[in-house]
């Protein structure tokens, strides 16, 4: 009876590679996010983010630049692009629950979806909470998409009419809510890149069970992110929980990327689900025996070099660039 229930442990789904990098991880014993103060918590990310990817690509342009907010903040933000020409471009918002993460944490996975998409990627540096509670990334990461579309891009060089979001993780959930206010106001968009999204209010999926401990993203770091971020009596608002949307009609085509063994596998599969129903393209790929944040283990994990590329193919199919 032990051997069969041990066969069941969701850790045997793991594939060889992943498992290792989770034994070394645990080995090290690194203090969790959960127990750090969010400024702390902000450093030992950025330390340990590009660890297992690959070397930053050199790139024909890479240039900081500020993004104007709805309030007049001016918010950080860097162009890559991967030649001096008028590209179409990928606005890209990091990952990090809303409290940690920043162009540098991504900066690896910015380069390689320049590169391999021949488009721009224009990563926004959004405000963080606790600073910056609900919903001020939000408005941070629309106000960037609207400049884009307008005199951001002519400003940048950048062909903002053809223009897609995308963002993994936190960042994956502001990119759907960015596609769903850009038809709202009218934005043409050609593609929202998802990958491992959080789409629900309350973290309360099988999944969530299932991948609670020993699978890179603790259940106790999403309860610290989501207490960082917004109040409990504001979580079924749709624009932190894009599954709670009540019309997702008309919205930019999209590229899901999941991982099996992540708490947020079953809201991405469920949100790629109300998209399909109401009429939506939707281009789905489940990595197995995967983590959440596998995209950003290049150097241990080679799905994370796939998945890049199948971002890579749906945007430049998008965006019409041949090749």
């Amino acid at each position: 009876m032990r051997a069969i229930l041990k066969d069941l442990s969701p850790q045997r789904l793991l594939t060889p590679a992943m498992a290792g990098v989770l034994e070394r991880i645990q080995r090290i014993k690194r203090t969790q996010f959960h127990e750090m103060a969010p400024a702390d918590a902000r450093a030992a990310y950025q330390a340990a983010a590009e660890i297992l990817e690959p070397p930053r690509a050199p790139l024909a342009r890479v240039e900081n630049v500020q993004i104007p907010a709805a309030d007049g903040a001016m918010l950080p933000a860097r162009l890559y692009a991967p030649s001096a020409e008028r590209l179409p471009v990928l606005l890209y918002l990091h990952g990090g629950g809303f409290v940690i993460g920043d162009l540098e944490t991504h900066d690896s996975l910015c380069r390689q979806l320049a590169l391999r998409s021949g488009g721009a990627v224009v990563a926004l540096d959004y405000r963080l909470a606790p600073e910056h509670r609900f919903p001020t990334a939000v408005n941070d990461a629309f106000a960037a998409l609207q400049w884009l579309a307008g005199p951001g891009g002519e400003k940048l060089g950048l062909d903002g009419a053809r223009l897609a979001v995308g963002g993994d993780s936190a960042g994956g959930t502001l990119a759907a809510v960015c596609a769903i206010q850009a038809r709202d106001a009218a934005v043409p968009l050609a593609l929202q890149l998802l990958i491992t999204p959080g789409t629900t209010a309350h973290a309360d999926t099988p999944s969530h069970r299932r991948f609670a401990h020993g699978f890179l993203l603790e259940a106790e770091a999403i309860t610290w992110f989501f207490d960082h971020y917004i109040d409990k009596a504001d979580r079924e608002d749709w624009r932190f929980s894009p599954l709670n949307a009540p019309d997702v009609e008309g919205l930019a085509p999209a590229c899901v990327l999941l991982a099996e063994c992540d708490p947020l596998v079953d809201e991405g599969i469920a949100y790629a689900d109300k998209l399909r129903s109401a009429g939506v393209p939707v281009e789905l790929e489940l990595y197995r025996g995967l983590t959440h944040d596998f995209i950003k283990l290049g150097r241990a994990i080679k799905e994370a070099g796939l998945a890049q590329a199948a971002a890579a193919m749906a945007l430049r199919s998008a965006w019409g660039l041949r090749g």
